[in-house]
């Protein structure tokens, strides 16, 4: 009789766990490239965001980074923890909870991100920029 009381609180636990950690999502290019445009990206810089954050997250919200030299990059567009957002409380350039940009909710993560870029361009985000500006941006022209 144990048994099934034990597989019900696991699975209400598991439940609990998965609902703190709030929803990830992941894009499509063409969804992407909606999506920043409806947050005001420039038409004409949106190949350039949609390949750096295909190259840096993967178009998924929820990715974790872990770096060598200590610091960790955060959610869609992989916002380090060194300069811009702090581990468990607000912080940072951007005032912001790294925890804070793994869910779907891309408001305070966009805010970020153009705070960046404002401030230091895409070399912010050297590996991904580097690829990007050797690679071929992706062609949008279907979304």
């Amino acid at each position: 009789m144990a048994r099934p009381t034990h597989l019900v609180l696991l699975l209400v636990t598991l439940g609990v766990v998965h609902t703190s950690q709030g929803h990830a999502r992941s894009f499509t290019r063409c969804q992407l490239s909606r999506e920043l445009l409806r947050y005001n990206f420039p038409r004409s810089m949106i190949p350039n965001w949609v390949c750096l954050i295909e190259h840096a997250s993967g178009r998924t919200t929820d990715k974790v980074t872990n770096h060598n030299n200590s610091y960790t990059s955060y959610g869609l567009f992989q916002i380090n923890n060194k300069d811009w957002c702090k581990k468990g409380r607000k912080g940072g350039h951007c005032n912001i909870k790294c925890e804070d940009l793994l869910n779907e909710d891309l408001a305070d993560d966009v805010r970020c991100a153009k705070r960046i870029y404002d401030r230091v361009g895409f070399k912010a985000w050297p590996t991904s920029f580097s690829y990007c500006k050797e690679n071929s941006l992706p062609d949008l022209s279907r979304c």
